[in-house]
């Protein structure tokens, strides 16, 4: 390795934990000043939406929780309406749980009032040459996510 390989190698590794922790910090600020913070209910509504109906092992496995610990969060989203529970019919001893009408409308309310706050930081914070700066920053970001999923 030449001195180049070991100086890029260097400035990706820089790179790639300012990246994180900058968009870590972007998340939790938009979070916090849209009110919609994550919680263990926004996430498993999250995955409920993302994956459709699963039982309460599925979840649990997905969040890195005892199966007990997700049985309570699903009451209290069942309790608020926010899921709704049936039957599993590939194993009539367990249940499937999947979102409700009610809890896609609070992801959608939530994920809005994010979108809102960034327009408003968009809007207000970046300048013309910025924001197509944005855009190819975004492109960027897809490109490397499409790079995990493959």
């Amino acid at each position: 390795m030449d001195k180049q390989d070991s100086m890029s190698d260097l400035d990706a590794t820089i790179l790639s934990e300012d990246l994180r922790r900058t968009i870590g910090i972007f998340v939790r600020a938009v979070r916090s000043d849209a009110n919609t913070p994550k919680t263990a209910q926004s996430e498993t509504l999250g995955h409920l939406e993302r994956g459709g109906a699963m039982n309460i092992a599925t979840l649990a496995q997905l969040r890195k929780v005892k199966h007990q610990t997700m049985r309570l969060i699903l009451a209290q989203l069942e309790e608020a309406g926010l899921v709704q529970r049936g039957a599993n019919p590939a194993d009539r001893r367990s249940q499937l749980f999947a979102l409700s009408n009610a809890g896609r409308e609070e992801l959608a309310r939530e994920r809005s009032a994010r979108a809102s706050r960034i327009e408003k930081m968009i809007r207000t914070e970046l300048s013309h040459e910025e924001r197509d700066l944005l855009r190819a920053s975004i492109r960027l970001l897809a490109r490397m996510s499409a790079a995990l999923d493959s």
